[in-house]
């Protein structure tokens, strides 16, 4: 059931348990002896149970014929205790779920789909984990291997589609090789950048029986993680330049979640008394009430980070990629800084910003030779710049405005991130994506939101991932009207196995990020971006998948409906009515430099702040 957490060892167990069984098991379970300390196995049983051996709790899914000798074997897996399938209502929220678990536990994230149109299905979700480097592991039934080519019922090549949006991918042609391909898949899932691999088995290689050993050699010649390809002359030329910076920035990305390397950066910020900015990605690597946190930078950033960028004469890029919703106009982004750049990917140090330093290696890693190569003594040089960004932060404060009548939808995303400062949030994707990172002060891994893809329905299916994970731990989605009809029918899910997760409805009546380009860039000319016509009743769609359901408008009380969503102890659809036509700034709009922000307060004209 969802709720227990397996104890430590609870893998070793089963597997104990499992070896011990395999007598009594015979003729039963498919399993049979065999000489050597193998067994006689179906392909299923030996992709289920290298799954096990991989750590695998948790399986998200749904069945279909292909996959149904593979579903079996998740059946008796379940029954001696080794896993958990989690049934979604649609392929796509498997993917998102598998991906929001991975977020938030930093481990490999399993979904499963049927051939065909359930394998197709997964195609949003595995790109949405590729932009991001979520590390999934996706498995598909094939038509058998006789038929493939024949366009025989529900037969796609899934392996061709997805080739663009996955780090690896493998079709089982013989049953023989599955224990080493499912090791694989983990590995490099997990390495070096983290992405998403896809294992598409046929129907009768999954039927077949074969003589299994689980202990399998990986075989990757051409795989090379780049863990440490930096240089101690790098580290050296880095800290030279971190001594020397009068107003360096630390712009910090994902990758730097993916490393779990929070502590180190801190560290580094605090040595060189660095400010720090992050992308949507790095959300939560470093502590958004720290007198060195600017929040995030880019088209929807802050002001104050926008203009530290624009004016640092160091830029440290830490597990970052130089994004264009980051820079603006790249010609245009920090022109004044040098640049350290910091990355596992090789192919991503030098892409869009050529650096003055480049390190290869886990971020992590990097920056614990950084660390070790600095004095903990160090002369910061950083006092004035401080100085410069914290005015620049009192000119142009983020808003939070409050209308007569109407709430407005940045008072509705502080209050949440008042009460519930430490809960896990998840984001679908628009305006209320980027008021949320604007609001919300995430500690590691609690910000999860698809950010290079941009997937709307992302939301609610990533935050039951998160919930399975962490049934204990309290779970936000926050998302739109638009976003949340992406993949409603994930309540089902909520339902079934009573996952606690508040869905929070920001709910204007319209694709808003979409509403409010039409309106700066297209003449307000709003073409299909209303969702007000045919808008369901989303209390009275709650309550008929058997959820509890909440309708707020202006004449309740914010404070006390808010805590209202949290105290309730399951699933919550909190429908939040905010004024309709409020628009996210500050922007950058496309083209333009970090500098040339829209949507700015007035600032303060007692002074001139020289950032």
């Amino acid at each position: 059931m969802v709720g227990h957490r397996p104890e430590p060892g609870f893998q070793e167990a089963a597997l104990q348990k499992l070896s011990e069984n395999f007598a009594e098991n015979l003729g039963r379970d498919g399993v049979n002896p065999a000489p050597g300390g193998s067994q006689r196995v179906t392909g299923a049983f030996a992709l289920i149970d290298s799954l096990v051996r991989q750590g695998v709790h948790h399986i998200f899914g749904y069945p279909g014929g292909a996959i149904l000798p593979v579903y079996d074997e998740v059946y008796k897996a379940e029954k001696r205790g080794q896993l958990q399938h989690i049934l979604v209502r649609h392929e796509q929220g498997a993917a998102h779920a598998a991906d929001g678990y991975a977020r938030a536990t930093g481990r490999v994230g399993v979904c499963m789909a049927t051939s065909g149109p359930g394998a197709t299905n997964l195609v949003t979700g595995i790109a949405t984990a590729q932009m991001d480097s979520i590390p999934l592991v996706a498995i598909t039934g094939q038509v058998p291997s006789y038929a493939i080519g024949t366009d025989a019922f529900q037969e796609t090549d899934i392996w061709g589609i997805t080739l663009p949006i996955v780090k690896h991918s493998y079709v089982i042609r013989r049953p023989e090789d599955i224990a080493r391909i499912v090791a694989e898949a983990f590995h490099i899932a997990r390495t070096g950048r983290p992405g998403p691999v896809l294992v598409d088995i046929p129907k009768d290689i999954a039927q077949t029986v074969l003589t299994y050993l689980p202990a399998a050699a990986l075989q990757l010649p051409g795989y090379r993680s780049q863990a440490q390809a930096f240089t101690a002359a790098q580290v050296q030329a880095a800290v030279a330049l971190l001594r020397s910076a009068e107003r360096p920035l630390l712009y910090v990305g994902g990758g730097a979640i993916l490393a779990n390397a929070h502590h180190e950066v801190q560290a580094l910020a605090e040595r060189f008394q660095a400010p720090v900015t992050t992308t949507l990605m790095g959300k939560g690597c470093f502590d958004e009430n720290h007198p060195l946190a600017v929040g995030m930078l880019g088209m929807h950033g802050t002001a104050y980070a926008n203009f530290a960028v624009q004016n640092c004469d160091l830029l440290v890029a830490i597990g970052a990629r130089f994004d264009d919703r980051v820079t603006g106009k790249l010609d245009k982004f920090a022109p004044y800084a040098k640049v350290i750049h910091i990355d596992i990917d090789p192919a991503e140090v030098g892409k869009n910003r050529v650096p003055q330093v480049g390190l290869v290696g886990d971020v992590q890693t990097v920056l614990q030779a950084v660390l070790q190569a600095c004095s903990h003594e160090e002369t910061p040089l950083t006092q004035p710049w401080l100085q410069q960004i914290a005015l620049c932060e009192e000119d142009y404060p983020l808003q939070i405005p409050h209308y007569e009548g109407e709430w407005s939808p940045q008072e509705v995303i502080a209050e949440f991130a008042k009460q519930a400062p430490h809960a896990f949030y998840t984001t679908d994707v628009g305006q209320h994506q980027m008021w949320a990172a604007q609001f919300l002060k995430n500690g590691p891994r609690r910000w999860i939101s698809s950010a290079g893809l941009g997937t709307m329905g992302y939301g609610m299916p990533a935050a039951l991932g998160v919930q399975v994970a962490f049934p204990d731990q309290p779970v936000i989605c926050i998302s739109g009207d638009a976003s949340f009809q992406m993949n409603l029918q994930e309540l089902g899910t909520l339902a079934q196995y009573g996952l606690p997760v508040k869905t929070v409805i920001i709910n204007n009546g319209w694709q808003g990020m979409v509403r409010q380009w039409q309106e700066a860039f297209y003449d307000e000319r709003y073409s299909a971006s209303e969702m007000l016509p045919g808008m369901p009743d989303f209390v009275k769609l709650a309550a008929a998948f058997g959820l509890h359901g909440l309708l707020v408008t202006a004449a309740d009380d914010l404070t006390a409906a808010v805590a209202a969503v949290l105290a309730y102890p399951g699933p919550v659809v909190a429908d939040f009515r905010v004024k309709r036509d409020e628009n996210c700034y500050p922007m950058v709009p496309p083209g333009a430099s970090n500098s040339e922000m829209v949507g700015l307060p007035e600032p303060k004209r007692s002074r001139t702040v020289a950032v």
